[in-house]
Order: structure tokens, then C-alpha cells, then sequence
């Protein structure tokens, strides 16, 4: 097999660069026509009320905990096996972070864990003001019973579905919000689809749209309507808040809108080769990922866990053998709270322990919708003889 294989990458197409040049074309190359058309479009999707575009899913987590009103003195939650922005986005505020841990078959935050802890939290009279469960390798997690927690010990939700967009819990598309407050994607390269750098947050709150949409440019509006007194004339804008440049371009908003024509077409090509690799690793002593009966993963990463046994190849020597075939594997993700920084902000003596059994044995397999057959053989028995050394 020749040149190396990602573990992931972005499918752009002809339309898809016909979008960018048209709108480098024409009359906007930043806040034009093509982001309100994006929102338009995954608002539409979503069935959600509200869409807003920014520049990163971390941007996104970052405006919807300050729209929640997240700040110090205040806890967020999250998994710990997510990357470090789910996690960051409560420090931007100078809220405490701490986590929960995961259920070993889905990956995911576990909502039995997160019960226990949230009675332990009442008791001890320090509970949340925001959770974030993680949407693990595109799959939900189980958003009904987290929601019916957050009813009952009153926090907010955001849904961290960087992973996501595409996928659907309980039949709805991930995004409606149904059971959350705020939910965020990620268009980054490796996601299910690209905008190159980007995120979008959806909510079916208008307060907390408005806030976002602040929040996400300098705190300034030019809406008539929400301005503090009649406009001295049309140049006229209001700074309302401390916000920040946020914003997503035209040219990053085109290329979105386009991708999503195919973003279903992308999801059941990731499925169809999740399914092969099903059938090709059945003989092979790894644990290939589960999906609940009540999810429509959108399976942006293939994640199979090479047991940690005595006797056997170790995760790091299939990685390494792997790797050395030119086989982009990774590992998602290192634990939030075995960082430094974390070390350093109050989890020296942190444990969770299928969250630290799973990092032992996690690999990631390359997955995307123009993964060719013959790849996805060779990585297969690539794999297969990594195991048998």
C-alpha cells in the first residue's frame, strides 16, 4: 500500500470549490449572505429554532456557558475523555471543572455515574451549574435520562456534538436540542463535514440565541430593535457587552453550505464502512465499537480497544506497528485530567477508573467516506498482524 493513510479527512468536491470561488468573487468575503444561508441550513436539519456560526467548536463552548451565565464560584462538568475544550471553556469563565466518568461500552458519559455523583454533590452542597456530555465518536449519549437528572438537581446542558453533526438519538436529529439547552458542533477537517476551521451552535432559546449572537462579535449590534435608543443614523452600532471576534467568514460559510448537501451521503458512507469493519474484525481479539439501539451514530471516528492482558500486544505496540506501516491510528483522546494543567487545578488525586481503562486500550482506525476498500483490507491485516506478534 502506498502513502500513508489518515486517520481522517475532509471529502471536497467540485461544488464544494465552486462555492468558495463564487464568493470569493463577489461583494463579501467575511459577514456576507453565505453564513446566514449555513445557519439557514443546519437550523433546518437540526429542526432547530436558532443556528449561529462561529470560528471553532471551541468558540461555540466557550459563548454557550457565558450565555448560561457560567462564571467563578460556579462547577461545569464533562467527560474527561473528549478534547481539552470541553473542559477549557469552564477555566475561559473562571468556573471549576470537574468530571464524570464513562460508561465502558459506549465510551460516553455515564448517566449512572453522573446520578451518584450529582447526590454526593447536593449533599456536600456543591453542585453543577453546567454539564456537558460528550457525543463520544459521534454517538449520543443518553440525552433523556441526563435531561431528567438536569431537572431534578437543575443544571444546564450543553451538548458537546463536535463529533455529531449528522447523527440522531431517539430518531431526532442531534442538534434539536430536545433535551439540552445549547448544543455545539465542529466543522473541523477530520469532522463529518468542514467548513476548514469552524463551529455552530443551536439552541430553541431566543434569550440565549440573542446572548450568543453578542456574544460571538465584540458584544455589538445593529439590530433597531435591541438597541438602547433610537439610532443616531444607519452607521450607528451598540456595544452591549464584552464579547469577541468570534464570527465565521463567507468563504468558511460557503464551503459549509455546500457540504451540507452531502452530510447525509457522508454519515452512511461512514456507516457502511463501520459495518465492514465489523465483519473484517470479527476473528480478531479487539472490542469493535457498540452502538445503542436508540442512536444513529454519525461515526466520526472507529474506535476498537485492544484488551490490556498479560501476554498479548500491548496498545502501544500495535500502534507502533501500525504507525510504521503507514497507517495513520491515533488515540482519542488522553484524559482531561491527567494533563498538567488539570494536574494543577485540583485533580492530582482524581480517579476514574473505566475512564483510565479505557485510555489503556483505545485505538482509533482510520475512517472516512473515500476510505477505499482495499485500505480498509490493509489496515485490517495490518492489525491482524500486530496482534499476532
Amino acid at each position: 500500500m502506498s502513502g500513508r493513510i489518515p486517520y481522517g479527512r475532509q471529502d471536497i468536491n467540485d461544488a464544494d470549490v465552486a462555492a468558495v470561488i463564487e464568493t470569493l468573487q463577489s461583494d463579501f468575503l467575511t459577514q456576507g449572505p453565505a453564513v446566514p444561508r449555513f445557519e439557514a441550513a443546519v437550523a433546518e436539519y437540526c429542526g432547530v429554532r436558532h443556528a449561529l456560526a462561529v470560528n471553532s467548536a471551541t468558540s461555540a463552548l466557550h459563548i454557550a456557558c457565558a450565555a448560561l451565565g457560567l462564571g467563578p464560584g460556579d462547577l461545569l462538568w464533562t467527560s474527561s475523555i473528549t478534547f481539552v475544550a470541553s473542559a477549557n471553556c469552564g477555566r475561559y469563565l473562571g468556573a471549576d471543572v470537574d468530571f464524570v466518568d464513562i460508561d465502558p461500552v459506549t465510551f460516553n458519559l455515564c448517566p449512572e455515574r453522573l446520578e451518584a455523583k450529582l447526590k454526593q454533590a447536593k449533599v456536600d452542597g456543591r453542585l453543577p451549574k453546567i454539564v456537558i456530555p460528550v457525543h463520544m465518536a459521534g454517538q449520543s449519549c443518553d440525552m433523556e435520562a441526563i435531561a431528567a437528572l438536569s431537572r431534578e438537581f437543575g443544571f444546564k446542558i450543553v451538548e458537546d456534538a463536535s463529533h455529531a453533526v449528522g447523527g440522531k438519538y431517539k430518531g431526532t436529529p442531534v442538534g434539536r436540542c430536545e433535551f439540552s439547552d445549547i448544543t455545539v458542533f465542529s466543522f473541523h477537517p477530520v469532522k463529518i463535514i468542514t467548513t476548514a476551521e469552524g463551529g455552530m451552535v443551536t439552541t430553541n432559546d431566543d434569550e440565549l440565541a440573542a446572548k450568543m449572537a453578542l456574544l460571538r462579535s465584540h458584544g455589538i449590534t445593529r439590530a433597531p430593535d435591541l438597541m438602547s435608543k433610537v439610532p443616531d443614523g444607519p452607521w450607528y452600532y451598540e456595544q452591549q457587552g464584552l464579547g469577541f471576534n468570534y464570527r465565521l467568514t463567507d468563504l468558511q460559510a460557503a464551503l459549509g453550505a455546500s457540504q451540507m448537501a452531502r452530510l447525509d451521503a457522508f454519515v452512511a458512507a461512514r456507516h457502511a464502512l463501520a459495518a465492514r469493519y465489523d465483519a473484517l474484525l470479527s476473528d480478531i481479539p479487539v472490542v469493535t465499537p457498540y452502538r445503542r439501539n436508540d442512536t444513529y451514530s454519525a461515526f466520526h471516528l472507529y474506535i476498537i480497544r485492544v484488551p490490556d492482558v498479560a501476554g498479548s500486544p500491548n496498545r502501544k505496540a500495535v500502534f507502533d506497528v501500525m504507525t510504521a506501516h503507514n497507517i495513520g491510528v491515533n488515540v482519542h483522546y488522553i484524559p482531561v485530567h491527567t494533563q498538567p494543567y488539570w494536574r494543577e487545578h485540583g485533580h492530582v488525586d482524581t480517579h476514574l477508573p473505566e475512564t483510565e481503562h479505557y485510555y489503556r486500550e483505545a485505538l482509533t482506525l482510520p475512517l472516512y467516506p473515500n476510505l477505499t476498500h482495499d485500505e480498509q483490507r490493509y489496515i485490517v491485516d495490518t492489525l491482524r498482524g500486530a496482534l499476532q506478534r
